[in-house]
């Protein structure tokens, strides 16, 4: 049995990658973010027998004994832990240049300091900024118009040079915009189904402009897997993209369609990003994971809301529809 290790286990995208990672035999010590709950994150919310097979480690990935331990007799690690809202970057990005930098600093060090035979550092679109041409591949310009967006570029750069520096086996992994079962309220998409299922007829958002290019959580996740899997993925940046956008509006009136046809979109200036700042256009290339990798992506966007929109409608108790998220 392969053991691997999981770092933001606890998360959105980790909390997934876990499962199926635990579903096709891999033994995974989930790196939880320690704290006096003993929460696990969305870890808890697994079936009793998934939750008995993880080995959970509870620790702060700013905490390099810490991140060092959770590494011991481990083959593979997944990166994934990091802070990710965008607004709240804006009020503490100190936190972010911790977590996000010195987090992945951490993570690359004890790495380098144990046989580790694969490591996949978690990036995002969003360091590539507004797009400059489409589709965006891995070649593509990377701007920091967030602090969020400037602290995944200095550790994606960091990675980069662990690579060139120890040649270790290191693969930076860009998905574009996930979404799914277990996201928060902060993202775009959980912020719309919310409002609509919570019978809201006026429905808060930001800029309706700026486009994205969603994937399913389950598509994402098999991206990892393949990456990981491929020799031949060992020292690139790769993106994980559906190659199709579509705007916020759009998106928008889809999910009324959906939900509740009489509701009506209200621009919020609380959620309209500095104009600067936004990223007004988002669409990813996949050929390149498509041309190492067996990988394709299996879900269609409508299928993904589908499922998407029933398990938020059985876990509304989760958010706070009446507030902004940030």
């Amino acid at each position: 049995m392969k053991k691997v290790l999981v770092t933001g286990a606890d998360g959105f995208i980790g909390s997934h990658l876990t499962e199926e990672l635990l579903k096709r035999g891999y033994g995974v010590r989930a790196f939880v973010y320690y704290n006096s709950f003993n929460s696990w994150g969305w870890l808890d919310t697994l079936p009793k027998e998934i939750k008995e097979q993880i080995e959970v480690f509870s620790g702060d990935i700013r905490d390099p004994n810490g991140v060092r331990k959770a590494m011991k007799n481990i083959e593979e690690v997944y990166h994934l832990a990091a802070l990710i809202a965008i607004p709240f970057s804006y009020h503490s990005p100190d936190a972010y240049v911790d977590t996000n930098i010195k987090g992945t600093l951490n993570v690359l060090q004890g790495a380098r300091n144990s046989k580790i035979s694969r490591i996949l550092i978690t990036s995002t679109s969003e360091v590539y900024g507004s797009a400059q041409y489409v589709p965006i591949d891995e070649r593509h310009p990377l701007q920091g118009q967030s602090p969020y967006s400037a602290t995944k570029i200095g550790a994606d750069r960091l990675a980069e040079s662990f690579y060139k520096s120890f040649e270790m086996p290191i693969t930076i992994v860009r998905p574009f915009n996930t979404y799914g079962p277990r996201q928060s309220a902060r993202a775009v998409i959980p912020t719309i189904i919310m409002q609509l299922l919570a019978g809201m007829e006026e429905i808060k958002l930001g800029s309706l402009t700026p486009t994205r290019d969603f994937n399913y959580v389950k598509d994402t996740v098999n991206g990892f897997i393949e990456i990981a899997q491929c020799q031949n993925t060992i020292g690139e940046e790769i993106n994980i993209a559906s190659g199709k956008e579509i705007t916020i509006g759009q998106l928008a009136q889809e999910l009324i369609r959906q939900i509740n046809p009489k509701a009506q979109i209200r621009c919020d200036e609380e959620r309209l990003r500095p104009q600067n700042s936004e990223v007004t256009r988002l669409l990813g290339s996949n050929q390149k994971i498509t041309t190492l990798t067996k990988w394709q992506p299996l879900y269609s966007f409508e299928e993904g809301l589908k499922e998407t929109i029933q398990w938020m409608g059985s876990h509304l108790n989760n958010y706070k529809s009446d507030r902004y998220n940030i």
